[in-house]
């Protein structure tokens, strides 16, 4: 009966011993084992046996990529207004064996030297700027991050800040700031428009002006065409006339009857005296003499031929 006791208490023992021995990493971590206090190995994801009460696992680390929240602090811009400003950092474990020997804890570590360097980098920039220099102050804080946490075997990946608190009295003061700015801009934006509108206007009455005159340009030099075509048509009709007048005179029986037309338009002529308003006649002394003008007017055709 004994006996089976010491194999069952040997049995428990084993078991014991197994369970402490026998190791399983999760995926995506890392343990270290020291042997009799000293750094041994780092175990990777798998089934592992450790040598009894020789081995022991003596740190566990995360390989997965973490996010540390950083509390919010008071920081003190260039221009001496005081700020409250938190964020988030990310970070990854690479030597799980740096992180456990380089430093006591590393999160702890990680924390306050972000937030040392945030107040360093709000300190080299004034209010104004805090708000649109985010991405320039989150990549130096990562330079600086990573510079220092290389010997914990730990890398910073970003840093992003999550809010900018400034005090009460300097939101009003920004706020007052920002709607004067922006009736500025209304007061400009109504004068400029109210500039173009006078420009626009005093552009089309020029422009106006400019088409009326050459309307009116165009229209004289049509109208001043227009009469010396006439001119040219009435003197080239005249001419025309003349010389089938002059053909006519030249030709047979022509000049008889010139001698007729002259003697009809006198006596059609000398008929209208009598039908003028006024009571006094001028006539030429010779006025009866019909014949001595058909001569005057055939010497004259003769003396125009004779020239030709």
């Amino acid at each position: 009966m004994s006996t089976m006791y010491v194999v069952l208490a040997i049995v428990v023992l084993v078991f014991i011993v197994l369970m402490k021995t026998a190791i399983v990493v999760p995926q995506q971590s890392a343990f270290v084992v020291e042997t009799l206090g000293r750094y041994s190995r780092t175990i990777q994801a798998g089934f592992h046996i450790l040598v009894p009460f020789v081995e022991r696992i003596a740190y566990k680390h995360n390989l997965k990529e973490e996010a540390l929240d950083i509390p919010e602090q008071v920081c003190i811009t260039k221009d001496n207004v005081q700020v409250g400003v938190d964020g988030v950092l990310y970070m990854q474990v690479l030597d799980a064996r740096s992180a456990s020997y380089g430093i006591t804890n590393y999160k702890f570590a990680i924390i306050q030297l972000a937030q040392t360097t945030l107040r360093s980098e709000i300190g080299k920039i004034d209010l104004d700027r805090t708000f649109e220099a985010r991405a320039t102050i989150n990549a130096n804080v990562v330079s600086e991050l990573d510079h220092a946490s290389a010997a914990w075997g730990v890398k910073v990946l970003r840093y992003e800040i999550k809010n900018i608190n400034p005090p009460k009295d300097v939101l009003h003061a920004m706020e007052k700031q920002m709607r004067a700015e922006r009736e500025k801009r209304a007061v400009v934006l109504t004068s400029e428009g109210e500039r173009d509108a006078k420009i626009n206007q005093a552009e089309g009455e020029k422009q106006r002006v400019i088409k009326e005159s050459e309307a009116n340009k165009q229209l004289q030099i049509n109208q001043a065409e227009g009469q010396a075509e006439a001119i040219l048509a009435v003197a080239t009709a005249t001419a025309e006339g003349l010389r089938r007048v002059g053909d006519a005179l030249s030709g047979r029986g022509g000049m008889e009857a010139m001698q007729l037309r002259v003697a009809e338009e006198y006596v059609k002529q000398f008929g209208h005296l009598a039908d003028e308003a006024s009571s006094t006649l001028i006539v030429p002394a010779n006025l009866s003499d019909i014949s001595s003008m058909i001569a005057m007017a055939t010497s004259v055709v003769k003396q125009q031929q004779a020239k030709s």
